[in-house]
């Protein structure tokens, strides 16, 4: 058995994603700051079959988010799909004039050091395997810049790079890396962006292993 890693685990995507990638045999890691927030997730999966566990780790700290995700595989089994995608934070969604090299580094850190730290901890598994799958979720600033959101359009942008790289080199490793694209908000009820259907596509981007970018709508939508 093998395991999902969910970087940025919470109550509505993540717990979506750890449904409906559990009802299909994965065992779940849960990752995010919060240890309480995630083993509350994990009992509550458990209820419904789910063998989940949690584990606390900053993605700004990647000593401690390497580790959690090695723990992850000690504990689970190794991690045959990651997910990345914690919530930014507000501060980085100051506009382009008010944004300095200071203000950016909390971004590319998030978005960028954060997504490099995890993925190469969890290579040599997919090696390993020989197989895996690596999913970014970004929201719409990452391929349409907004200037009143500049620190998530300038991170998302190079997040969005650093994938395109490893789907383009991994490929022939049985590695598919993907990018899900939501623009606005994930809601409840919505035909395209509520959290189970999110969760369908996402398994059906790493069971289909296409293309690298898709799109929970239209951006025009």
């Amino acid at each position: 058995m093998t395991t999902i890693a969910i970087v940025g685990a919470g109550t509505g995507l993540g717990g979506a994603v750890a449904r409906r990638f559990g009802r299909e045999g994965f065992d779940v890691a849960l990752l995010s700051r919060t240890k309480e927030h995630v083993d509350a997730l994990a009992a509550d999966l458990g209820g419904a079959g789910v063998n989940a566990r949690g584990f606390a780790a900053d993605v700004h700290d990647p000593a401690a988010l390497a580790a959690a995700l090695d723990a992850a595989a000690s504990d689970l089994g190794p991690v045959e799909v990651l997910q990345y995608s914690p919530i930014p934070h507000r501060d980085f969604m100051k506009p382009v004039l008010e944004t300095s090299p200071a203000d950016i580094e909390g971004p590319l850190a998030f978005s960028v050091v954060g997504p490099m730290t995890a993925v190469r901890q969890v290579l040599p598994g997919m090696r390993s395997l020989g197989r895996g799958t690596l999913l970014f979720i970004n929201g719409g600033t990452a391929v349409r810049p907004q200037p009143e959101r500049a620190g998530t359009s300038i991170a998302f942008a190079a997040e969005s790079a650093y994938a395109r790289m490893l789907h383009d080199v991994l490929a022939g490793d049985g590695i598919h890396a993907a990018q899900l694209i939501i623009p606005g908000a994930i809601t409840p009820g919505d035909p395209r962006k509520d959290p189970a259907v999110l969760a369908d596509t996402l398994w059906e981007m790493h069971r289909g292993r296409g293309e690298f970018r898709h799109y929970a709508e239209p951006l025009d939508a």
